[in-house]
């Protein structure tokens, strides 16, 4: 019952910092073509005061439940190496964790990134985790 409530908690966390993702990436870009500069920093600010509030503990919460997950289904690593489902589990989590350091250190620290400043690159990694999670079970 506690690994289902997790990976409740866990998937629902993960909607909301990869829904935010896709509304940035594929809906918000495109308002600078519809509103002159001043309006789309308006509206952009608008849509951000929620996001500050909401994403980043959603995406901590999705990396601590992710990393209970793994605990409990990574399973031992046999004598011929790991199998194909521990190596995309493994590459599944070195993603989140990786998003969920950055996301850390740029909301609660104040650390900016140096390169890859925008969300494409986040957003790419969410892709490939939702991909991964598709074909880690085959």
């Amino acid at each position: 019952m506690t690994f289902i409530l997790i990976k409740t908690i866990h998937l629902f966390a993960a909607f909301i910092y990869g829904g935010f993702l896709i509304v940035d990436n594929l809906f918000l870009v495109h308002i600078k073509k519809s509103y002159s500069e001043d309006e789309h920093k308006k509206i952009r600010e608008s849509f951000m005061k929620v996001v500050r509030k909401v994403v980043p503990p959603s995406l901590l919460v999705a990396v601590i439940t992710g990393l209970y997950l793994i605990t409990q289904v990574f399973g031992v690593i046999d004598e011929e190496g790991m199998s194909r489902f521990q190596i995309l589990l493994a590459l599944k989590a070195f993603l989140g964790i990786w998003l969920g350091v950055r996301g850390f250190l740029q909301v609660y620290v104040g650390v900016q990134p140096l390169v890859f400043k925008s969300h494409v690159l986040p957003f790419t990694f969410v892709l490939t985790i939702i991909f991964l999670s598709q074909f880690m079970y085959i």
